[in-house]
C-alpha cells in the first residue's frame, strides 16, 4: 500500500471526528435529559444499522426497530430498574420475532446496544463528567493510536479473515494509550493504580466490540454499517468499541466497585 493510499481516507475522517467530538462533547457536559436524548438517538440509529446490514430490504421494520430501541434506552433511564430492564430487553426480542434471518446476530448486537445505552447514562448520571470522559477518552485513545500505530509500524495483522486493516501492532498500541489515560486519571483522581489495569481492560473490551461488528460486515457482505458518517461509514463503525467498552464497565463494576477505592 501507497503512502497515499495509507492516508487518503485522513481528512475526511478528521472533519467528520471533529464534528462527533463537539456533538458528543457538548452532550456529555451537559449531562441529563440533553445526553439521555442524544445516547437514545444513537442507540436507535445502530439498530436502525444494523437491521440494515442483518436483514437488507426492508426499511419499515429497519425504521420500526431502530424507532423502538431509541424509545427503550430513553425511557429506561427514567423508570426504576426492575421495570428498566424488561423494557431494555424488549426490541432484541421483537426484532428476533420480526426478522427471518440473522435474528440470533440480532438479538445479541441489539442486546449490547440497550445494555451500552443505559450503562453510559448511569455512569454520566451517577458517576458524574469525570467518570464518563474517563470512559470516554479510553475508547478514542484506543482507536487513534491503533489507528496511526497501524499505518506507521504495520506488521502482522491481528484476523485478517474477519478485519483485514487490524494489525497486532494497533492493537497493542491501544493498549499503550489506555494505560497511559488510566495513569493520568489515577494520578488525578487519587484511585489507585488499579485504574490502569482495569483502562487495559477496557480498551481490549472496546476492540472486541469492533470485531465484533467487524465479523457482522464481513457476514454481510458490507464494507460500512451505513453512510451516515463521511470517512467514517455508520454509527456502528464509530461506537463499535464504546459497546464493548461500556458493557464490559457494567458488568465489573458490579463485581470490583467501581471507580477503584471509591465505588
Amino acid at each position: 500500500m501507497s503512502a497515499t493510499e495509507k492516508w487518503s481516507d485522513l481528512t475526511a475522517r478528521l472533519g467528520s471526528a471533529l464534528a462527533m467530538v463537539v456533538v458528543g462533547a457538548i452532550g456529555i457536559w451537559m449531562g441529563g435529559h440533553v445526553f439521555h436524548v442524544l445516547v437514545a438517538v444513537i442507540c436507535g440509529l445502530m439498530a436502525w444499522e444494523l437491521v440494515g446490514m442483518l436483514s437488507p430490504g426492508t426499511k419499515n421494520l429497519q425504521m420500526q426497530l431502530g424507532a423502538v430501541t431509541g424509545v427503550a434506552v430513553l425511557l429506561s433511564v427514567y423508570l426504576p430498574v426492575g421495570f428498566a430492564l424488561p423494557l431494555l430487553l424488549a426490541p432484541a426480542m421483537i426484532g428476533f420475532g420480526q426478522l427471518t434471518r440473522n435474528r440470533t446476530m440480532y438479538m445479541a448486537f441489539t442486546f449490547m446496544i440497550l445494555m451500552t445505552g443505559f450503562g453510559i447514562m448511569q455512569v454520566r448520571d451517577d458517576m458524574g463528567l469525570g467518570w464518563m470522559l474517563w470512559l470516554v477518552i479510553v475508547v478514542i485513545v484506543t482507536d487513534v493510536f491503533g489507528y496511526f500505530a497501524g499505518r506507521i509500524i504495520g506488521g502482522p495483522k491481528f484476523w485478517p479473515a474477519v478485519s483485514p486493516k487490524k494489525t497486532w501492532s494497533g492493537t497493542a498500541a491501544g493498549w499503550v494509550g489506555a494505560a497511559l489515560v488510566g495513569l493520568v486519571f489515577s494520578i488525578n483522581t487519587g484511585v489507585g493504580l488499579q485504574l490502569v489495569g482495569i483502562s487495559i481492560a477496557v480498551s481490549m473490551a472496546s476492540q472486541m466490540g469492533d470485531i465484533a461488528e467487524s465479523a457482522i460486515k464481513r457476514k454481510t457482505g458490507v464494507k460500512d454499517s451505513s453512510n451516515l458518517i463521511p470517512g467514517h461509514g455508520g454509527l456502528m463503525d464509530r461506537f463499535d468499541g464504546m459497546l464493548g467498552a461500556s458493557v464490559f464497565l457494567l458488568i465489573i463494576g458490579q463485581f470490583i466497585g467501581f471507580p477503584p477505592g471509591i465505588g
